[in-house]
Formats: C-alpha cells, structure tokens, sequence
C-alpha cells in the first residue's frame, strides 16, 4: 500500500528566473518542476529571458537544454554573443539543417513543417531530453508544432504529451510562442502551469514601449497588471509595477528647514519628512531657484540629495544655482547631490518609478526633486493613468521618510492661469507663487495654500531671486487677488523688499 505524502513532501522548490525583476513579480521566481509558457510577438525579448533562466541554472550546476525549432545555433551563439554571454554549459538542440543540407546533391533532409512528421519531432526531442536529463528545458518555439500539428486537437494532444512526459522527470520547461497563428487560442493557457505575456507598443512619437503581464500563474501569489521593461545589452531589464504599500521604513516626521527662515515661516517652521511639496506657478517665477535652495540646505545637514531634470539641460541648471550664489558644482563633485537629466521619450513611467526608488533604498537617498511634472507628463500624452502612477511614486516615498518636492508651472504669465494637471490633491503643501506689480516694477510674491500635516503662515510675501540666494521679505497685508492670478498690491513702498542698485 502506497503511503500518503506529507505535506512537506508536496512542497515545491522555487527556481529563479534569472531575472531579478521578474523574480520579485513573481515572489522569488517559478516553481520547479512545471511548465510556463512565454507568449509574444517577435522581437518582445522572449528567447533573451529564456537565455537568462538557462544561465541561471548553469549557474547553479543544472544541466539545461535549449531546443530551437527557428533558429540555428549560429544564430543562437550571435544572439549570446551581444549580451556578453556564452553557451557553455547549455546544450543546444537544433532542428534547422546546417547549410550542407540546401546542397542539390544531398537527399531532402531539409526540416519544414509540411515535410516532416511531428511524431519523428517530437521523438527526436524526447531521445534527447532522456539521453542528457536536463533541471531545465528551452522550447523555442512553439509556432512549429503548431503548423505540424495541422489542426488545434492535434496540437492540444501533443503539448499534453509533452507536459505529461516532463512532469515525472522534475524538470522545469518553458514553451515559447510567437502567436504567429491568425487565430490566437486559450489552449496553451489552459495546458501550462503559469503564463506571462510579452507586449512591444509602438508610439507616434519616441522608442518603443516594451511591457509583461502574467497571465496566470498556478498556485502562486504574484504582482498582476502590467510591467515596464527594457532589452538592454544583459538581457531583460524589468521594473516591477509599484505598490506603495510594499514599502515602509520607521522615520521620525521632524521638520526639515528649507535653508530660509522667512519661508520655514510661511510653511510653519520647514517641511516634514515623508511629505511632498507642490511649486506651482508661471514660468520663469522662480520655481526651480526655489527648490535648488531647499537641495542645498538639506546636502548642508548632510542628506542626500538627487534632481531629476525634465524641461532642461544640466547646463542650464548649473547656471541657474550659480547666478544664485549656489555651489551646486561642489556638491555634485562631493556626491551629496546628484542631478540626472531624464529624457521621457526614452524612458517609460514605470522605468522612472524604478530610478527614483532605487535611489532611495539602494543609494540613501532623502530628498528627491522633480522638476518638472509637465515634462513628465506632455513627453508621454500616450501613456494612461500617469495620475495613478505619480500617487503610487508619491505614496511609496511618502512612507519611506522621503522629502519630495515637485515643480508644476501654470499657463499664462499674468492674469488668470490654468493648472494643466489636477496634481494638487497628491500632495501634501502646495506653495503658489505669483507675478505682481507695484512701483513701477514686477515683482514676485509667495504664499502657501495648503498644508495637510499642521499649521501654516496665511500671509503673503515678496521674494527675490538674488546672487546671494532667494531672498524672502516681510508678509504683505495690503494684497488683493492673490487667488485670481491677478494680484493687486495697494500698499505703501515701505514693506517692499528695496530695489537693488545697479554696480557703479
């Protein structure tokens, strides 16, 4: 009488795809001994994550095989070559002819579809699988099979015989297919133990967006919906959707000066840490003067500190902090500030979610500075749900003890002004600044309209972009029309901030 397995006997080992990014997807990677299958258009990067999870078990001393159907082992080779890899190790079973076979004087032994028999495929693949006894089998690919099989019954039966053969030899398979039949079926989906999908979007304008969903995954918890990733030289480059609740860190919620008293007084004494300010404002106000202020005061006290640039040039922004009287080259030398051009037609939001949160858990990162969510958001009009994406960004940050400060300028540069983005209610201080008029000069005012974590000054002051900093004067009680984008100063000259002299 056959005794009953225990529950520990049940247990499934789990292997690593080779991919972090898609290990964390998955949990920790695959369970061992099944069949998956990797489903995508040509050119979506399935024969590279098989390569990577071929590697990966020669890493840890499997015995693997790749069976290619498509492709020779020259072309193979030249594939590995590029990424910087190489096929020792693996065993590479090829169905395609060498070129003697096109030779007229050689029998008709050239492999077609319409030509040869799946059963002799099929048994020339098992012989092999039983001679060498692979922890991890390649099939690539499965479009083949299908045309062998001439019709879906017996198709289905073949990959079940398949699956059948390679559940008691505990062997992991993956089965890739380009979903080159006209007729895309579920039959796969239903046979295989876990699918993931691989999408390559194209845009009207920019590189190509490349994207994974797992489909179904037997048994095991994994993170649904869809993934950014990239084909970099190393294979795949996969960034796993953020969800801020996967992520906190115990923090203290201090203030944290802004390098300024007169604005630590607008905004009740500085800003708190896991919170996220709003710049918003026209053009050319001094939102950006503003934050390089509040970057510099923090690498000061020692934090770390990193700008993601979207509208401008590096040159530009070291211009900026230099006609501010801001050393921003010396800090950028030392490391304490790091300033990154981000170019979102090259890059998804989910690549840049990963950016900035590698920053922050793998380089210790305490302040990070957008600047500016238009030119995240214009870049990339195609991309959907980029709200959604920015509220997960924010809130992952948020609870890691992150300052975040981001830059958002209004159309117009007088009169009433449209926020292009309903991007207020994300976060958590919105500081307004305004272009006004009095004695004959444009001048700049600053006012907070909203402070969720505590208390704040609702007084309205005059600033100045100065070579020794901003400059920020007294508050302003004689104002009008702040909130219209047309503000009205009917006070004396006496509170404003004195003209500055031109040199002699």
């Amino acid at each position: 009488m056959t005794e009953a397995a225990s529950p520990t006997d049940l247990k499934l080992n789990t292997i690593s795809s080779g991919n972090a990014g898609l290990d964390d997807i998955l949990g920790g990677g695959f369970d061992a001994d099944r069949v998956y299958l990797i489903e995508g258009r040509p050119g979506t990067g399935k024969t590279t994550l098989a390569l990577q999870f071929l590697l990966d078990g020669v890493r840890q001393g499997d015995r693997c095989l790749y069976v290619t159907l498509s492709e020779s082992e020259r072309e193979l080779g030249a594939v590995v070559a590029r990424h910087g890899w190489t096929l020792t190790g693996i065993d590479v079973f090829e169905l395609v002819p060498p070129e003697t076979s096109l030779d007229p004087d050689q029998e008709l032994t050239l492999f077609h579809p319409a030509e040869m028999e799946l059963s002799e495929t099929t048994k020339s693949i098992l012989d092999r699988v039983n001679a060498i006894n692979p922890k991890r089998v390649v099939f690539d690919s499965l479009s083949e099979m299908r045309l062998l099989s001439q019709n879906p019954l017996r198709y289905r039966r073949q990959i079940l015989a398949l699956k059948n053969f390679f559940a008691g030899r505990r062997c992991t398979v993956l089965l890739l297919d380009d979903l080159s039949s006209a007729d895309h079926d579920l039959q796969l989906h239903s046979i295989a133990n876990g699918v993931i999908t691989l999408e390559q979007l194209s845009l009207d304008y920019g590189a190509e967006r490349r994207r994974l969903r797992v489909v179904k995954m037997r048994g095991m918890k994994y993170r649904g919906g869809y993934h950014d990733f990239t084909i970099e030289t190393g294979g795949l480059a996969i960034f796993p959707r953020l969800v801020a609740a996967e992520h906190h860190k115990a923090f203290l919620g201090e203030l944290s000066s802004t390098g300024s008293s007169e604005l630590d007084a607008l905004l009740g004494g500085g800003i708190e840490r896991g919170t996220s300010l709003l710049l918003i404002g026209g053009a050319g106000v001094g939102k950006s003067s503003i934050a390089l202020t509040y970057a510099m005061a923090a690498a000061e006290r020692g934090e770390a500190v990193v700008l993601f640039a979207f509208d401008e040039g590096l040159g530009t922004a070291f211009a900026r902090a230099q006609g501010l009287g801001i050393p921003l080259q010396s800090f950028v030398d030392s490391g304490q500030i790091r300033v990154q051009q981000i170019d979102p037609a090259e890059m998804s939001p989910g690549e840049f979610a990963h950016i900035v949160r590698h920053s922050v858990e793998q380089d210790g990162v305490q302040v990070v500075i957008i600047d500016s969510l238009n030119g995240y958001m214009n870049a990339m009009p195609e991309e959907r749900f980029l709200l959604l994406q920015m509220h997960e960004l924010l809130s992952t940050l948020n609870q890691l003890g992150v300052v975040t400060i981001l830059v958002l300028a209004q159309h117009g540069l007088m009169g009433p002004m449209q926020t292009p983005l309903y991007i207020s209610y994300l976060s958590d201080a919105v500081l307004m600044l305004r272009y006004f008029e009095a004695e004959g000069r444009v001048r700049r005012a600053i006012s907070v309209v909203k402070k969720r974590s505590g208390a704040h000054e609702d007084t309205i002051r005059e600033f100045r972009l100065t070579g020794q900093g901003v400059k920020v004067g007294p508050p302003l009680t004689e104002f009008q029309g702040i909130l219209t984008g047309v503000p009205d100063y009917r006070g004396g000259a006496t509170p404003l901030l004195p003209s500055e002299r031109p040199p002699d």
